[in-house]
């Protein structure tokens, strides 16, 4: 026990005492419990951070990747949030923390030769000791964020990947599928020329999903180079979508190559075919008569040669030659289809041939020479004169009028001979242009067909996509059977029907009218055609100039609008007619001339009933 200060100040040195103890030390007891709490709280704080980061650190390091882009989105966002809030709580610990030192330091700042005694050191210690291991705390955290965060991108950028893999992946199966159906050369010029616009409208979807998938490609090149974690996985799938487009881009290629083969046989075979129509209709347009003189056989011989030195590429070559070259387009059905041509082509050439030799000896027959008659034998017998030397002479003029008798009559059997060549040769024409009439019956059947078929799936069927729908005006709504009619019905009965038993006829063309005659119950169906015709027209004038139509016209390319093959029914029902009076005409004399007429005068009754029909249509306001 001390008794007095001046007795402390025997045991403690006064620079270590408080001014109230007589010593020379700066103390304030509040601002020592202020500073020891404000030290001890920040203390704490410091703590309760860095036992947050680790924990949060854990839950990271734990969380396993997610398969999906929404669940990876979602994860991602959650994880930024939560160490934006950490980030948060570490920038608030650390103010406080600056805070603390800065009023720690006060006395120094206030006076810079103030000493601090050691309390005050200790304290501005610990302070940044606990500052320093914030900052570490917090850089730490940091690193292991940016690890954290970049696997995470990496992750969505995988499952992005991934997910546009499988989508460019199942679009370039569905395309080779889809380019494995162009297999077909078309049975006509036209057909062919229709498959290969659909070919060049698909090949605008083909490079759409080719770029896709370059443009993808690069993309896994890209988090390739930058070492994605997953490049095992990545870059066998950009060579597998490299390997993938390539073998779509041949096909399509080789696809194109095809059709435009197909094409150019189709359109060499339609050009042959119409130079051998040409050449028929010229031998059957050079009359007989005018050829029996000179000057006419020379005429007609010109025309002919002419005809033949003019055939150009037109002709077909020989058989061996078009099968080597058109080989891989030459099914079953398009052989059939050259080798008809061919056939025909060889049979006009034959035509051709006979003509000619004909037309040759007609021109290189000249005058023959008059022959003297001599008196009858029964002139001389009345003659008194009889001596051997008359005898002589008489048996000499006889056998001089047999001789002429006999050359009377070789010119008259070979004027009876060429009476019936001309009349044979008039009738092989007839027959000629029968099957002309026939095939140009059968190509306008097949042409009609499919036009009918564009329009039922170019514009019928796009009335009831859901991806058109949008373009459809109110007035269109629901009036698809105004606007076609019966047409489905009419294409069915043609190509399923009435197209079949036509080809039937194709070797007997002047029977075909039995054709027309058993199926006119059946051709009724063009007067329910026609007797909607002025609804369909109605509703066509009100709603032509809509998207639908023109987007429906833009994707077939035609050139015509929708009204146009509207009318191809009417068109159709009299074209029969015509081409019935043209048979007719050129089969009067045959087994099959009664069956035509009936047929026309049934299609001329249709005509007449549809005529009839839109005529009653028109009238209104009377009973």
């Amino acid at each position: 026990m001390l008794s007095s200060v001046s007795e402390l100040h025997s045991y403690i040195d006064r620079t270590q005492l408080t001014r109230e103890l007589g010593g020379m030390q700066e103390y304030c007891h509040e601002k020592w419990l202020s500073h020891r709490t404000a030290i001890e709280g920040f203390a704490l704080m410091v703590k309760r951070t860095a036992q947050t980061l680790q924990s949060f650190g854990t839950e990271l390091a734990e969380t396993e990747l997610p398969n999906e882009i929404k669940t990876t989105t979602i994860l991602l966002s959650t994880h930024t949030s939560k160490r934006d809030k950490m980030k948060d709580d570490i920038l608030v610990a650390l103010d406080q923390g600056s805070r603390l030192l800065e009023n720690i330091n006060e006395p120094v700042i206030r006076d810079p030769d103030h000493n601090m005694n050691q309390d005050e050191l200790e304290n501005l210690a610990t302070v940044q000791r606990l500052l320093s291991q914030l900052d570490e705390t917090e850089r730490a955290f940091d690193e292991f964020w940016v690890r954290h965060q970049t696997k995470l991108e990496q992750c969505l950028q995988l499952r992005h990947f991934e997910h546009n893999y499988r989508e460019v992946r199942a679009r370039l199966n569905n395309l080779s599928e889809k380019l494995a159906t162009f297999s077909e050369v078309g049975i006509s010029p036209a057909h062919a020329d229709h498959i290969f616009c659909e070919l060049t409208s698909f090949e605008e979807t083909v490079c759409e999903v080719l770029d896709r998938a370059s443009v993808l490609s690069r993309e896994g090149d890209e988090l390739y180079q930058n070492s994605h974690y997953a490049e095992d996985s990545i870059q066998p799938k950009c060579s597998e979508l490299r390997a993938v487009s390539e073998s779509v881009s041949c096909n399509l290629r080789a696809k194109k190559d095809y059709l435009l083969k197909a094409m150019e046989l189709h359109h060499w075979l339609e050009r042959t075919s119409k130079w051998v129509d040409d050449g028929i209709y010229l031998l059957a347009s050079q009359p007989v008569d005018k050829c029996q003189s000179h000057e006419g056989a020379e005429l007609a011989l010109q025309e002919l040669e002419h005809y033949l030195d003019n055939a150009g590429q037109n002709q077909l070559t020989d058989l061996s030659v078009i099968w080597n070259e058109y080989e891989e387009v030459l099914n079953q059905q398009f052989r059939e289809q050259v080798e008809k041509v061919y056939q025909k082509q060889a049979s006009m050439l034959e035509m051709f041939d006979k003509r000619r030799i004909s037309l040759k000896k007609l021109a290189a027959k000249q005058t023959r020479p008059v022959q003297p008659v001599a008196p009858r034998p029964e002139a001389f017998i009345k003659s008194p004169l009889s001596s051997p030397a008359h005898k002589e002479q008489l048996e000499k003029n006889s056998e001089s009028n047999i001789s002429c008798e006999k050359r009377n009559g070789q010119l008259q059997n070979e004027d009876s001979s060429s009476r019936q060549a001309s009349q044979s040769e008039e009738e092989e024409n007839l027959a000629v242009l029968r099957r002309h009439v026939m095939n140009e019956l059968l190509e306008t059947e097949r042409a009609y067909v499919e036009e009918l078929l564009c329009v039922l799936q170019g514009y019928a069927s796009e009335m009831d996509n859901p991806s058109m729908s949008q373009l459809i005006p109110a007035a269109l709504q629901n009036k698809k059977e105004v606007l076609f009619g019966n047409m489905p019905e009419i294409y069915h009965f043609h190509k399923r029907t009435f197209l079949r038993e036509l080809e039937q006829y194709t070797d007997c063309p002047e029977l075909v009218g039995r054709c027309f005659l058993e199926r006119m119950t059946d051709l009724q169906i063009y007067e329910k055609y026609c007797h909607n015709k002025p609804r369909s027209e109605s509703l066509w004038r009100q709603c032509s100039d809509c998207a639908f139509f023109q987007e429906c016209q833009k994707k077939l390319e035609h050139k015509l609008g929708l009204d146009s093959y509207l009318l191809k029914p009417v068109q159709r029902i009299t074209k029969y007619q015509l081409l019935l009076k043209e048979m007719l005409k050129y089969s009067k004399s045959c087994d099959g001339a009664n069956d035509l007429q009936e047929a026309l005068t049934s299609i001329l009754g249709i005509l007449k009933a549809v005529n009839d029909s839109m005529h009653l249509i028109a009238i209104t306001g009377y009973e």
